[in-house]
């Protein structure tokens, strides 16, 4: 399997600065923002409140973008600053992007979401076993053939989050695929195996043709171009150290795109509107299907038996490659990124189409995010809580 260095499991909060609290709910909702001055002036304020050192934002309001901005320093160290054309990490926003493109592979008849991954493979799952893709670890365990392309994207397939994870490395499946929701990035991997070596994809072309090309994103890669060295950002951890950007080699559905704020600014615009499916296919991309009542994200297995309203409250579940809840106008849903230097989310007004997108090369920023969301799509009732307890948890 390509081990990439994707995104820790959980948040590293033991050197975080005090987190602001989120905004508490209410059934109004504020119109979208108009003064984007003041916008601009209060995040510059919170990232010094905070010590955040880098972060972008993009707003869209249906077939536009109103305003795409970067704040603070590339690299602070050489004085560079973050620009909307400097490339970050976009760590698992990937997940959105990959599965707005198998929906298209839907929409042609290439794959179905509800077809057994079995019928596209040449010979049983646990039987390939290579330096790039090993599932030799789930032999002797037939819930595989339970897996469809909706179970891996709906994060139900039971298996964890990354085999690393796993005592020893090892893989199995913790509950029945299609019956709990369980975060899954080695679901993903396991779906762009079977476009790979079943449907004969590659899905770094894929991606590019159908996602970036699309949508006019020229500083976008599922993989490492040595023209993004001279315009990167690096990292920085809750601690403060300095985390240089890594060349990721592989391509990984789960989570190895590079890109830039102004190309995911395109990116969610053009994801917003449907562009390139079906209205039915888009619809079916941000139906709620797997509901969710853990008291948080992450670990992912580890908390199976957990229970908090919060998630049920808001009618919290998981969708195709995101997250859908309630909110005071409707669905929303959202998609986040994260590891220990980098801290992403996209979140969106179904109802409204309006969307925020939020990249951060320090993953403080995670901190100030709940109090920028409201000030542009009010308060929406996203369970920070859920997603984040260690920075807002009781």
């Amino acid at each position: 399997m390509k081990k990439l260095t994707l995104f820790a499991a959980t948040l590293l909060g033991a050197c975080a600065p005090t987190a602001l609290t989120p905004p508490a709910a209410s059934a109004q909702m504020s119109p979208m923002i108009d003064d984007y001055g003041a916008l601009d002036t209060r995040i510059e304020e919170l990232m010094a409140a905070n010590d955040v050192k880098g972060m972008a934002i993009a707003i869209i309001d249906r077939d536009k973008i109103r305003h795409v901005r970067a704040f603070g320093h590339a690299n602070v160290a050489k004085q560079v600053p973050l620009e909307t054309d400097t490339i970050m990490y976009a760590a698992s926003i990937t997940k959105a992007a990959f599965t707005y493109m198998v929906l298209q592979l839907v929409d042609e008849g290439k794959i179905g979401l509800d077809t057994p991954i079995s019928e596209y493979l040449s010979k049983p799952l646990p039987e390939y076993s290579d330096a790039d893709w090993d599932w030799s670890l789930l032999a002797g365990d037939e819930d595989w053939r339970l897996l469809t392309p909706r179970i891996l994207l709906n994060h139900s397939s039971g298996l964890a989050n990354l085999r690393w994870f796993e005592p020893d490395n090892d893989m199995s499946f913790h509950f029945t695929p299609g019956t709990a929701y369980a975060y899954s990035g080695e679901g993903f991997y396991l779906l762009q195996f079977v476009l790979e070596e079943g449907l004969g994809l590659n899905v770094k072309d894929e991606m590019q043709r159908r996602i970036f090309d699309r949508f006019g994103m020229p500083n976008t890669s599922m993989q490492w171009r040595e023209d993004f060295a001279s315009h990167l950002a690096d990292g920085y951890k809750f601690d403060g150290s300095f985390v240089p950007h890594d060349a990721r080699s592989g391509v990984s559905a789960s989570g190895s795109m590079d890109t830039t704020i102004a190309d995911q600014a395109r990116m969610w615009r053009g994801m917003l509107m449907g562009e390139g499916l079906s209205p039915e296919m888009r619809a079916e991309w941000t139906r709620p299907e797997v509901p969710i009542s853990t008291k948080s994200k992450f670990p992912t297995i580890e908390v199976l038996d957990t229970y908090d309203p919060i998630g049920p409250r808001v009618h919290l579940a998981g969708g195709l490659g995101v997250d859908t809840w309630e909110g005071p106008s409707g669905r929303f849903f959202a998609k986040g990124g994260h590891n220990e230097w980098t801290g992403n989310i996209a979140q969106c007004d179904e109802a409204r189409k309006r969307c925020i997108v939020l990249l951060g090369n320090d993953v403080r920023a995670e901190l100030i995010y709940p109090a920028i969301v409201a000030m542009v799509l009010g308060d929406n009732r996203y369970p920070w809580q859920w997603t984040y307890p260690e920075l807002f948890g009781k």
